[in-house]
């Protein structure tokens, strides 16, 4: 058993701690909002009030927020505040700069600690199924050491580098969703128009070339007008400007991903941004409904 360290229990991480408390292990949890944590104390986890404090009482520090900002604040005036970090792993899960888990991580170094940056792809499903996929920064040693933990939130675990490469990795992952997400809604209008049996259309499709995650996971959402979120289009936006802040920071430009990137900016300025990303479809059937036959 070891104490674990879990901070930001939202829709994501309340699911993966979950599974690090089933497994056994000793958990403490701290949340911005003290009432998503509920469940998790419920079970037997020790709220904590700081993160700092979460830092002080465990030995493997996840944590799961919201924007790269939380994170910078969650590490320097928190995590790191803690007098006893020397010896501790700490481990981004977040979606966040490539830039900033590298900065983490040598401070970490210099502490006397290590870290990792883990972002996951999955949404909801995966985290609450244990079958996220996990792409990982930082050293052999470090990842080898949180591997087991990592084994109770996903099936696809992989070290792709040193410290920020997973986050690279993640962006490359979000550019492949942004191209999916647009290409589903779109052929999702399409059918629509043309008076198609939608039931005929995802079992045909699913089948085939135009198969993706996003067509088997998000259309039958969409054709339910279900757009409670997975993963908000919120963070996607944050996502899509990351992932394009770092392609023009390597003279890389992307001219599909911003578009995708406009078109949910304006969802989000529409007022959804606290959807789910399906709810891309509202910007083509009105309100998300699906047109009647």
């Amino acid at each position: 058993m070891t104490k674990i360290g879990w901070i930001g229990t939202g829709v994501m991480g309340a699911a993966q701690a979950g599974h690090l408390q089933d497994a056994g292990h000793e958990l403490y949890v701290y949340n911005r909002t003290k009432s998503k944590t509920d469940g998790l104390v419920a079970k037997g986890a020790v709220y904590c009030e700081t993160p700092k404090t979460v830092a002080e009482a465990a030995d493997v520090i996840f944590t799961m927020v919201g924007y790269p900002r939380d994170v910078r604040e969650v590490y320097f005036e928190g995590i790191f505040q803690a007098e006893n970090i020397a010896g501790k792993i700490v481990v981004d899960m977040t979606t966040s700069e490539p830039g900033l888990a590298v900065e983490i991580a040598k401070k970490a170094v210099e502490l006397g600690a290590s870290a990792l940056d883990a972002p996951v792809s999955g949404g909801d499903i995966g985290a609450k199924n244990g079958t996220l996929t996990i792409m990982v920064g930082g050293t052999q040693k470090t990842f080898d050491a949180v591997l087991p933990f990592f084994q109770a939130m996903g099936k696809t675990i992989t070290l792709e580098g040193s410290a920020g490469t997973g986050q690279h990795t993640k962006m490359a992952n979000q550019i492949g969703i942004a191209g999916t997400m647009t290409a589903m809604c779109e052929l999702l209008a399409y059918a629509g128009a043309a008076g198609l049996d939608f039931d005929k259309l995802l079992a045909t499709l699913g089948g085939g070339g135009a198969s993706t995650w996003s067509l088997t996971n998000y259309a039958p959402r969409i054709l339910a007008e279900d757009y409670t979120p997975g993963f908000f289009v919120k963070h996607f936006v944050k996502d899509l400007g990351i992932a394009l802040t770092c392609a023009k920071e390597m003279g890389l430009n992307l001219p599909a991903t911003a578009q995708a990137n406009g078109l949910y900016e304006k969802l989000a300025s529409e007022g959804f941004e606290n959807d789910g990303t399906q709810a891309l479809m509202k910007l083509y059937w009105g309100e998300g409904k699906r047109p009647e036959r």
